[in-house]
């Protein structure tokens, strides 16, 4: 006999964690369902944490934030081992699903180890350690994530080459890597490894990374990947990639460019793409189809065409942000029991990129306002000009505000320098109210924080909008 519940969430990630506690808070019977040992998705246990605690451990061992401080050098020694560096991160992971339990038991949610696969309209079966069982419920909601592309040709089951999921169990720091992929993922992990003192070439067929960024802070993002010792090479298209052998010995990647150019080093992290993890959910016997690279199509409802199935987070792509999963799977549960709460997710929502130095934006581009025929002007700040950035050695810093030259109010923030990701919710507050530029010139900052940089910015734009007059 079936189990029945009002909701049943198919993955432990940010998005199905926060829905489920959102539709337990209003009463209703949930259970999630993961696959894995432990909840949390990649969110926890291969992207967005464990990334992120490399990324402080890099810093901190390699000296980086330190250098031009004190006169002091700080070198990562010779026989570091990726593991140990890894440490902090298996204590953080732990205390993050503990934190996800928890919650979830907190809110009476039943947290269900297996894999699921729908058997039915309002069916789904859990395969186990406790052997097949079956679950119905009246919504479902899909949370499932994405995963790393593997192109066929691409020898994965090589110890030398990894996806981004599986890169950060390798067991000892190669001396050399080739990045193939300078998207987010690409660009943050090329960062951290040259911060270990890892040689680095970073490959992507566009001219440029990251173009969806203001091309000010690109540049100067660039400028800066350059100083780590990163080797770009944009508008590169890779063909070959081949593990090199000694007998049975793997000793080295090599990668072809179309230039001709052969790239060789000890190790390869390939980074082009993610796929929506969906490939095992039997989501046809409920009418629903992925598309080409598996995503699941929804409306602003976060419904799929099955209306009692809904999907949310990395799952339905764009824009595959921690952050905003957690609101899509709030959301998603609100509208489909009705509840008279969240609505919609915001459409001011701030990217963070954890490349060193960080890059963190919200709001229009100063292209983008060219492009849309927005009039604009720009003001900028630079954390060498700024007291704090001075005493913590972040001189290349910026934090750049876009303001429309007609109503004053801001339309952008864009931040390169430690802590961007944090500076950045001041300019999105501005946005989500509507503020003017006025608002950083009337506000009082507390001295010496890298926060008032948004006055000296704010300040630049009034001597922009006077000339624009």
């Amino acid at each position: 006999m079936e189990e029945r519940y009002d909701l049943i969430v198919i993955g432990s990630g940010p998005a199905g964690e926060k829905g489920a506690a959102q539709a337990a808070y209003f009463g209703k019977k949930v259970a999630v369902v993961e696959k894995e040992p432990e909840p949390g998705g990649a969110a926890v246990h291969t992207g967005t944490l464990p990334s992120k605690t490399l990324r402080e451990t890099a810093l901190f061992l390699s000296g980086h934030r330190t250098r031009a401080l004190y006169g002091v050098a700080v070198s990562l020694a010779d026989d570091a081992n990726l593991q140990t560096l890894m440490a902090r991160k298996r204590a953080m992971a732990a205390s993050e699903s503990q934190r996800i339990r928890e919650n979830l038991h907190r809110h009476g949610v039943e947290l269900i180890r297996g894999t699921a696969r729908f058997v039915g309209p309002n069916t789904v079966e859990i395969v186990g350690d406790q052997g097949p069982r079956r679950l119905e419920a009246d919504r479902f909601l899909v949370a499932t994530g994405s995963i790393p592309r593997r192109p066929e040709g691409i020898e994965f089951e090589s110890d030398l080459i990894h996806d981004s999921d599986e890169i950060l169990v390798i067991q000892s720091l190669p001396k050399s890597m080739i990045v193939l992929g300078a998207g987010v993922i690409g660009c943050e992990y090329a960062c951290m490894f040259a911060a270990l003192g890892i040689s680095i070439d970073l490959v992507d067929a566009r001219p440029n990374i990251l173009e969806f960024i203001d091309e000010e802070i690109r540049d100067r993002l660039c400028d800066e990947m350059m100083a780590l010792g990163i080797r770009l090479r944009r508008g590169r298209r890779w063909g070959d990639i081949a593990v090199d052998r000694v007998g049975t010995e793997e000793i080295g990647v090599s990668v072809k460019l179309d230039t001709g150019e052969t790239l060789r080093a000890q190790h390869l992290l390939f980074a082009a793409g993610r796929s929506g993890n969906t490939a095992r959910l039997g989501l046809d016997t409920v009418g629903v189809a992925p598309d080409a690279r598996g995503y699941l199509e929804v409306d602003e409802q976060f419904r799929t065409s099955a209306h009692h199935v809904m999907a949310a987070g990395d799952v339905v792509g764009f824009p595959a942000l921690a952050s905003a999963s957690m609101e899509q799977g709030r959301v998603a549960v609100c509208h489909a029991f009705g509840f008279g709460y969240k609505q919609e997710v915001s459409d001011v929502i701030p990217y963070g990129i954890y490349t060193i130095p960080e890059v963190s934006a919200v709001g229009l581009t100063e292209q983008a306002c060219r492009e849309k025929g927005i009039p604009c002007v720009v003001g900028r700040a630079r954390f060498r000009d700024n007291a704090r950035g001075q005493i913590q050695g972040d001189l290349g810093g910026l934090t750049k505000l876009v303001v429309c030259a007609k109503t004053r109010k801001v339309l952008g923030v864009h931040v390169i320098g430690e802590r961007a990701s944090e500076l950045v919710h001041l300019g999105q507050a501005a946005l989500i109210t509507g503020a003017t530029v006025d608002l950083f010139i009337d506000m009082v900052f507390n001295f010496p924080t890298l926060s008032e940089t948004y006055k000296y910015a704010a300040y630049d734009c009034l001597g922009a909008l006077a000339q624009s007059e």
